[in-house]
């Protein structure tokens, strides 16, 4: 550092600077919101913010370009960014203008849902311009470079063109994973199929089963092996292993020839054709079943559906993190309005296909640091490839949706949560009422949950009559669920009372150390029948034969 350089005066120039800086920028950001619903900001907010940041930039700027401590954030945790003068201030300056903006977007007086979204739009915008995205900015892709002798830029540039052609940043090694080899493993065989779906009946474990079958109905905007990853973390083999004849939808990953579906298609084609094709092949006249995310949604329409038609062929259900009510979407209800749902009414409400990789791009945006960016610095800046991981192999691993099908689940389910309005909506020529759904209900929710927020999924018990009994786990929409016992990880909540809110229910619970799998399994056994001997084949007769292995074509086609 220059040691004739009088620090007070530039420090004091730049403090009158910024306050130039943070008035232009503010009065661009109330230019900028003019179209948005009343959006004011607090005078004094202003003045907390203006003299906070003041403050702490000029702190900055007196520091200089010194040694500092490397911040919490992990992505300039590194060692090479607190040994890089440069590097170091830029990072320090990046995280005081997120706080910043973050702050002016908490300040403004406003609405919920516009204040939400401003505050989305401010994180994706700080996620995609932090320095570590920049090589020119990022110390540890810098460091690597020279440690490789732009090796590790030449392996970058490669990283780039290849995921420029599958089409999709690569969270892991794709080509250590293959669909039936060593994900989705679980020996069954394919006894039934339809234009929208193949039913695999798996092989039992034991010796005898319940004589009530167990049917899974998984997501439709994702494939259903994230609940058959692994022998040791598949859903699937542990639903098995407790002795029950399981069955699971495996839904087709449509193409131009089913662009024309509906809801409707979904739920008579679907669950309720697989209920019926379960029932035929097992001869029970009631069976189990589950719904997992959308695929519970689709659960519980098609069981409003046949409690319409006074029918009930399911014993119990078990939704996992599932929405009936979508009365609380959370982070997913920045994208939901009537313009946004007219103009994909518009777009595809009579045809066409939502592309499966702008559903996945929308999902992983909802987490751009951990799913997004993570990976452009990993990948192209660093020239690394990343490990195999079953999890997000499956993520990547995308589905189209009928446009028709899409459209009337955006506008009647997240736009205007009409599935628990009673006779509101007409499914299949019937009104949909949960209140008639008369049937005991397992219900879980994932507490860290981003996608189904723990609160939308505890919202399903104000809506079913029946006995319920509701669980949350840790962790996430993805990793609170699949959490095998045996692992000992993570741990659950449990209350018998179901008060009338999500947080007097937890106030009034307990934790459980392990995985929510043991109580589920046991609360199975009670709807689960007398044991019976397994059965020595698949399918049944000439009408349900063993089509091919599992898991199946359907799951194989790439969208």
């Amino acid at each position: 550092m220059n040691s004739d350089v009088d620090w007070s005066v530039q420090a004091k120039q730049f403090q009158q600077d910024l306050g130039k800086q943070w008035s232009q920028a503010l009065q661009s950001f109330q230019q900028g919101a003019a179209s948005l619903p009343a959006l004011r900001f607090a005078p004094e907010r202003l003045q907390e913010l203006q003299k906070a940041y003041v403050s702490e930039a000029t702190e900055l700027w007196n520091q200089g370009l010194t040694e500092r401590a490397a911040p919490a954030d992990k992505r300039f945790a590194g060692d090479a960014w607190s040994r890089n003068p440069v590097a170091s201030f830029s990072a320090a300056l990046y995280l005081l203008n997120a706080r910043t903006l973050l702050g002016l977007a908490e300040a403004a007086d406003t609405d919920t849902k516009t204040k939400a979204r401003l505050r989305f739009a401010v994180e994706q915008w700080m996620a995609a311009s932090a320095p570590s995205n920049f090589m020119a900015l990022n110390a540890e892709a810098q460091q690597k470079a020279l440690e490789t002798k732009g090796e590790s830029i030449a392996r970058g540039v490669q990283n780039l063109l290849a995921d420029l052609q599958q089409g999709h940043v690569s969270m892991t090694d794709e080509s250590a994973f293959e669909v039936g080899r060593n994900v989705a493993t679980t020996e069954g065989a394919v006894v039934f199929e339809n234009e929208l779906f193949q039913l695999i009946e798996y092989k039992p474990l034991t010796k005898q089963v319940y004589e009530r079958p167990y049917l899974v109905v998984p997501p439709c905007i994702n494939k259903f092996y994230i609940l058959d990853l692994q022998p040791e973390n598949s859903l699937i083999r542990y639903l098995v292993e407790q002795g029950h004849r399981t069955f699971v939808v495996s839904w087709r990953n449509p193409d131009a020839s089913l662009e024309h579906k509906t809801w409707d298609d979904y739920i008579a084609d679907g669950p309720l054709k697989a209920i019926s094709v379960v029932q035929d092949i097992s001869g029970a006249k009631q069976i189990n079943a589950l719904g997992f995310c959308v695929g519970g949604t689709l659960l519980g329409t098609a069981l409003a559906v046949l409690a319409a038609r006074k029918e009930k062929p399911v014993a119990s259900a078990t939704f996992l993190t599932t929405f009936l009510d979508f009365g609380d979407t959370g982070i997913l209800d920045v994208f939901v309005d009537e313009p946004f749902v007219k103009f994909r009414e518009m777009q595809l409400g009579k045809k066409g296909l939502l592309k499966g990789q702008e559903l996945a791009s929308t999902f992983s945006f909802l987490r751009p640091n951990d799913l997004v960016w993570n990976y452009v610095v990993g990948n192209y800046l660093k020239g690394e490839t990343p490990p195999p991981f079953d999890l997000l192999y499956w993520n990547s691993d995308s589905t189209n949706l009928p446009g028709p099908m899409y459209a009337w689940y955006l506008r009647n389910t997240y736009l205007e949560n009409n599935l628990v309005k009673p006779g509101k909506v007409t499914v299949c020529g019937e009104k949909v009422d949960f209140s008639r759904v008369e049937v005991p209900a397992y219900i879980y929710g994932s507490r860290e949950d981003h996608i189904v927020p723990i609160a939308g999924a505890y919202a399903t018990v104000k809506h079913l009559p029946g006995k319920k009994r509701f669980v949350m786990g840790a962790s996430g929409h993805i990793a609170g669920v699949i959490n095998p016992p045996a692992k000992k990880k993570r741990s659950y909540w449990t209350n018998d009372k179901l008060p009338a809110t999500y947080d007097a229910w937890l106030a009034g619970a307990k934790e459980h150390p392990g995985s929510w799998w043991t109580d589920w399994a046991d609360w199975l056994k009670g709807h689960a029948g007398k044991q019976v001997p397994a059965p020595k084949s698949y399918g049944k007769g000439a009408k349900y034969k063993a089509i091919e292995p599992a898991p199946g074509r359907y799951v194989k086609a790439k969208a």
